[in-house]
């Protein structure tokens, strides 16, 4: 049972200090976008400095951020589920924002490349923390309106960046049309990465100022403290060290877990030595392949070290399927959102400024729109219902197809920008249908590393693929003599196919998520978790 204190605390959850917590959050997640997409803007001046391609120009965007974001997320998501969240925040805010501007002082690929991993793992430390955070702040009714709202942040963000980015860049020129002669030699797209990454650190200040909740008292259910979040925290991050990882395996599973794991390194060796030889971008798969490789270890540990949490996550069956389904949607909003202000330069002309400023203000007006409408449709419908999340992710790629099409294949400015603005409403208004579908499913004290995972799957699926495959796609064209702006109108178009491997599988979704839903407290029971 609750104590008498807890229930007072539950029941002011819905408070204005929850709806301030929100509004805090929703700029950290601005900051969290603005840092990972304004490269989007400034790709064309990145790829003239220093020489690369599409391919490595969406390595840098989607690899080789994600993959750090996306493992890291795993430990960090344990350390949310045991420690001060927004501590956890915080600190993460702060250290992904000074990796930003060092981004500024980047004068190779390689440089650039590792600053874009420590933004990865900084920005690792947000999301699933503040999931969880409103999670407890708000009660489960309302939850995929609130997570719509928090989540309106990425196009807010995106937004921001793209009309940031291309502010900067041509007000740099006009300050010094020889970019030599600037403070330091700095490049335009130098001097975008420092505007915007100092400012975070300030944000983080803020940020440790916020109450942390209660765990679980949005739903009047227990989660004691751990008397040890770090030593539990350690025990994550060693499943996620390759090689370290084995001898965790080996303490808790013995010979035949280090068996089993190495096996599944071969094969994954050999998928990702297949997909090498036919997208020699090394890095890239090697990256890939990396992350992949330890998610499955991770998914070993685990099952071993908390089988609980494990079964809460990997057999429900409706959890597994959303987090294809939902990821999917998410490689084609990636795919053709990095790449449509790159597309507005070269197949229409447009400057970087104004490529910047429309696009820009499309995806944050638009974006915003999007994913706080389609949360709170999500919640209404829910009413009526059972699968009515679903239903909002399978009415994605119905809707917003005819715009990607008209945007890509149109001879008009205006017209592509209006397509533009009308994707940027539809393509998001999953994700609050995402977010709390996941966290429904889980006891609280699991919410973190699940989100962790969906995390994962949907940086996985959607960063690290959408907007490098997209640009190997466009590179494969260019090479055979098509021109450089017909290359990137195909490769978007085949961008969008992943639409329809997310209604396959979010349609299988729809047959176990009413039951894996109201079951969800006896499937905790039977897994040995104790619910109070």
């Amino acid at each position: 049972m609750l104590s008498d204190k807890k229930l007072a605390g539950a029941d002011t959850i819905n408070s204005g200090y929850a709806r301030y917590v929100l509004l805090v959050l929703i700029v950290v997640y601005v900051f969290n976008f603005i840092d990972r997409q304004i490269i989007s803007i400034l790709a064309e001046e990145i790829k003239a400095d220093l020489g690369i391609g599409d391919a490595e120009i969406g390595f840098l965007y989607g690899t080789a951020f994600a993959i750090f974001y996306a493992v890291f997320g795993i430990p960090l998501g344990k350390l949310a589920d045991v420690w001060n969240r927004k501590s956890l925040i915080a600190i993460g805010l702060a250290f992904w924002s000074l990796m930003t501007a060092l981004s500024g002082f980047a004068r190779t690929y390689a440089v650039l490349a590792a600053c874009r991993f420590g933004v990865g793992v900084g920005e690792a430390s947000a999301t699933p923390a503040a999931f969880s955070m409103l999670s407890d702040f708000f009660p489960a009714r309302f939850r995929a309106t609130v997570l719509a709202i928090y989540s309106s942040g990425i196009y807010i963000g995106a937004g921001i960046g793209l009309f940031l980015g291309g502010a900067i860049v041509e007000a740099w020129y006009a300050w010094y049309p020889d970019p030599d002669l600037a403070p330091l030699g700095i490049r335009p797209w130098q001097a975008a990465f420092l505007a915007v990454g100092v400012p975070g650190v300030l944000v983080a200040i803020w940020v440790w100022t916020l109450r942390e909740p209660i765990r679980g008292m949005s739903e009047g259910l227990t989660a004691p403290a751990s008397e040890r979040p770090f030593a539990e925290t350690g025990q994550t991050f060693v499943s996620v060290l390759p090689i370290v990882s084995l001898f965790g395996l080996y303490r808790l599973g013995g010979v035949q877990a280090v068996r089993n794991n190495l096996l599944n390194g071969l094969v994954l060796a050999a998928i990702f030595y297949g997909l090498y030889t036919l997208m020699p971008t090394a890095l890239q798969w090697i990256m890939l392949g990396l992350g992949v490789y330890i998610t499955v270890t991770w998914v070993q540990f685990l099952r071993l070290s908390d089988p609980a949490a494990y079964g809460m996550i990997f057999g429900c069956r409706a959890f597994v399927l959303a987090a294809v389904g939902f990821p999917s949607l998410s490689f084609v909003t990636y795919g053709v959102g990095f790449w449509s202000p790159p597309f507005m330069q070269r197949v229409h002309g447009e400057s970087i400024a104004d490529a910047g400023l429309y696009l820009g203000i499309g995806a944050a007006l638009g974006g915003f729109l999007g994913i706080v409408l389609g949360g709170y449709l999500a919640d209404r419908l829910k009413q009526r219902w059972d699968n009515a999340r679903l239903y909002i992710g399978l009415a994605i790629p119905v809707l917003a197809l005819p715009f990607a099409f008209t945007f890509l294949y149109t001879d008009s400015v205006l017209v592509a920008y209006i397509c533009s603005f009308v994707f940027s409403i539809l393509s998001p208004a999953w994700l609050g249908s995402a977010t709390s579908t996941f966290n429904d499913l889980v006891m609280p004290r699991m919410r973190a590393i699940a989100s962790a995972y969906y995390v994962l799957m949907n940086t996985f699926l959607g960063l690290a693929l959408g907007p490098y495959l997209v640009g190997q796609i466009s590179d494969a064209y260019t090479a055979s003599g098509v021109q450089p702006d017909e290359a990137l109108r195909v490769a978007m178009t085949w961008g969008l196919a992943p639409f329809a491997v997310s209604v396959l599988f979010l349609l299988l979704a729809c047959r176990y998520l009413p039951g894996d839903e109201k079951d969800r407290l006896k499937r905790a029971q039977a897994l040995g978790e104790k619910v109070s």
